[in-house]
């Protein structure tokens, strides 16, 4: 009968034992979870026109945006030929679209050296600039990565930019919807947003 006793003491111990170690382990694991990335936010810069803008004066329409910078040889403007095609694609649908290009390179890229740059690509692409802090700012908000890469045989004050390549879609209040592959094709980039449209 002690025995009896016993044993069941000890299956209600090690039942009572086990049930609270998987209540621990369940309660850290949720409490440990990281909350979700937040991508987007607030900015304030300049436009290719020298004029102030923020992240509201977008509203009510798409963003579709792309940090980049004007001396990029080849990715850069590449994504602003695919941004254009996309947008003649898409048609009547584009005007619910707004293409943003906004510079890593506040250095050189001014609003006038912007204007410039954009007079190559589709009329509707706005690029945006400001001050080192104000374009640190907006990279932060969308996790861009950016860095000033200076070679050796660089000629003095000329260097590139190492930067995040892909198109970032927000939705019409600002808010984060997905990232496209800067080597996504004018057909696919079309075809995706569309969907969202």
């Amino acid at each position: 009968m002690q025995r009896r006793t016993l044993i069941l003491s000890l299956i209600a111990v090690l039942a009572i034992s086990a049930a609270a170690t998987w209540n621990l382990v369940h309660t850290v694991k949720e409490a440990s979870a990281p909350p979700p990335v937040v991508i987007g936010g607030p900015f304030r810069l300049v436009d290719h026109n020298a004029k102030p803008v923020t992240d509201a004066d977008f509203r009510n329409r798409y963003m579709l945006i792309f940090f980049g910078y004007t001396y990029c040889p080849d990715v850069c403007p590449t994504a602003m030929l695919t941004v254009g095609g996309a947008l003649d694609i898409l048609g009547k649908e584009a005007s619910k679209v707004q293409p943003l290009f906004i510079s890593v390179d506040p250095e050189r890229d001014t609003p006038d050296v912007l204007n410039s740059f954009l007079k190559n690509f589709h009329p509707s692409i706005i690029g945006l600039t400001g001050s080192p802090e104000q374009v640190t700012a907006a990279t932060k908000a969308y996790r861009v990565y950016s860095a000033k890469v200076k070679e050796d045989s660089d000629a003095e004050g000329e260097y590139l930019m190492n930067h995040t390549a892909g198109l970032y879609l927000m939705d019409p209040d600002g808010k984060f919807i997905t990232m496209f592959s800067h080597n996504t094709t004018p057909e696919a980039l079309a075809a995706k947003i569309r969907k969202y449209l």
